[in-house]
C-alpha cells in the first residue's frame, strides 16, 4: 500500500494486515486489523507519528523511500504494535529524535533498546511547532498502558489518537463508509482493551471534551471523518447504566447444565429480561467481551469437574475478573454428581467485579422440578434487581 494523503502535507502511511487472527496471542482478529502511522509535514520540520508492528515493518520502510527526512517521531505507545518500527526508522533518519512521555522513554529503552540520547520527552499540554503546523500532547494514561499519550493537531484539528477509539478491521479504505461495522468493531476493541480502565478513561474523555476534533485518526482501523458518534459511543459504554441484559456463559458435559441453561433463558425472557447466551466450547471470546460492556448481570453455566468449575467455565469468571465489567449482579447455575466447590471456586476468582451474588442453583445430576422451581426465582430476582435499578 502507498502512502495516501489525509489533508494537505499529512498522509497515512502503515499497513494493512488482511490474515492475522490473533493479537498478542490473546484477542480474535476474525476481521484483521491495520497498523496505523502518520506523516505530517510542516514547513521547517517533518514529523512521523508511531510506526507499525515489525512482520509489516518492510510495507512503512517502502513508503518512507519518498519522505527526504524526518525530525521528529513521535511515540503514543511503547507497545510493539505501534513502536515495535521505531529502531529501523532511526536507522534510517539517524538525525530523528524520539518523542514521547517521561514514562514511554523508559519502557521503549527496555523494550526495543533505543538509545537514551535519542528521546525528547514531552509534558502533559505540551506543544511541538513544525513551522506553520502545531503538535500539541495530550497525556492520557491507562488507554490502555500506564504511559500513553494522544497528539492534537491545531491548525487542522485532527486528534491521532493511537489506541483510542482504535476497531480491528482490515480494509482498503481510509475513512469510515460503514459504520455499523466500525461501531461493532470499536465495541469489540473497547471491550477487549479498553474496558478494565474505564474509570480512569473517563476523565481522559472528559479532557478531550475542550477541544475542537474535526477528524480522528487511530493506530488500528478507519480514520473518522466525522467523530462525534464514535466519541457519543465512548461515552456510553463507559458512563452509561447497564442494560435490562443477562450475559450467560456455559458449557455442558452431560445435558443437565444445557437444560438447566435453556430452562433460565425461556424464565429471563419470559419475565422480559433480555439475555445473551454463549456456549464455550464454541464462543468467540470477543463475542462475550461485547456483550459483557452493557450486562447487568453476568450467570455462568457450568458442571462440576473434579470438584470444581468445567475449566472453561473458570476461564469466563476469570475473563469477567480482568475486564471489570459495570455488571452488578451474578450468579451459577449447573449440576454435579455427587459434589464439590463450584460455586465456592467461582466465586473466588470474581474479586475485581463490585457485583452482588445472586442465590446459584445447582442440581444433583438431571434437573427436578424443584430445581426448575429455583431456576424460575433466580429469574425473578434477576428481573426484579433490574427493574429497581433502571436497567434499560
Amino acid at each position: 500500500m502507498h502512502k495516501r494523503q489525509i489533508k494537505e502535507k499529512i498522509h497515512w502511511m502503515g499497513a494493512v494486515d488482511w490474515d492475522s487472527r490473533l493479537f498478542d496471542s490473546l484477542i480474535p482478529l476474525p476481521d484483521g486489523t491495520t497498523y496505523n502511522a502518520y506523516l505530517v509535514e510542516g514547513s521547517e520540520k517533518t514529523a512521523l507519528l508511531d510506526a507499525v508492528d515489525p512482520p509489516m515493518a518492510d510495507e512503512l520502510m517502502a513508503q518512507l523511500d519518498e519522505v527526504p527526512k524526518i525530525d521528529r517521531l513521535i511515540s503514543h505507545h511503547a507497545e510493539q504494535d505501534h513502536s515495535g518500527t521505531i529502531p529501523r526508522v532511526l536507522d534510517r533518519f539517524p538525525e530523528a529524535k524520539v518523542v514521547t512521555t517521561p514514562k514511554a522513554k523508559g519502557m521503549l529503552i527496555d523494550l526495543l533498546k533505543i538509545p537514551e540520547d535519542k528521546f525528547v520527552t514531552v509534558t502533559d499540554g505540551e506543544t511541538l511547532s513544525l513551522g506553520d503546523k502545531t503538535l500539541k500532547f495530550i497525556h492520557t494514561p491507562w488507554v490502555h498502558w500506564p504511559e500513553t499519550m494522544v497528539t492534537y493537531l491545531e491548525e487542522d484539528r485532527i486528534l491521532f489518537s493511537c489506541d483510542f477509539y482504535g476497531s480491528h478491521i482490515a480494509s482498503t479504505d481510509l475513512f469510515v463508509t460503514d459504520q455499523g461495522r466500525v461501531h461493532e468493531a470499536a465495541k469489540r476493541y473497547f471491550a477487549e482493551i479498553m474496558m478494565p480502565f474505564r474509570n480512569v478513561i473517563k476523565k481522559n474523555v472528559e479532557k478531550l471534551k475542550g477541544y475542537d476534533i474535526q477528524m480522528l485518526a487511530p493506530s488500528h482501523g478507519q480514520i473518522y471523518d466525522r467523530p462525534a458518534w464514535i466519541m457519543d459511543a465512548y461515552r456510553e459504554w463507559i458512563l452509561g447504566a447497564p442494560k435490562n441484559t443477562v450475559v450467560l456463559p456455559y458449557v455442558t458435559m452431560h445435558g443437565s447444565t444445557k437444560i438447566m441453561v435453556d430452562h433460565m433463558v425461556a424464565s429471563l425472557v419470559k419475565k422480559g429480561v433480555r439475555v445473551e447466551l454463549f456456549n464455550l466450547t464454541v464462543t468467540d471470546i470477543g463475542k462475550l467481551a461485547m456483550a459483557l460492556v452493557d450486562a447487568g448481570t453476568i450467570v455462568i453455566g457450568t458442571p462440576t469437574v473434579l470438584a470444581g468449575p468445567h475449566p472453561l467455565a473458570a476461564y469466563a469468571a476469570f475473563l469477567a475478573n480482568a475486564l471489570r465489567p459495570k455488571a452488578q449482579f451474578l450468579s451459577i447455575v449447573g449440576s454435579y454428581g455427587w459434589g464439590g466447590k463450584t460455586v465456592e471456586t467461582l466465586a473466588g476468582m470474581i474479586p475485581n467485579l463490585k457485583v452482588e451474588v445472586l442465590d446459584p442453583v445447582l442440581c444433583k445430576g438431571l434437573p427436578s422440578e424443584n430445581d426448575f422451581k429455583a431456576l424460575d426465582r433466580l429469574a425473578d430476582a434477576i428481573a426484579e434487581k433490574h427493574a429497581a435499578h433502571g436497567f434499560g
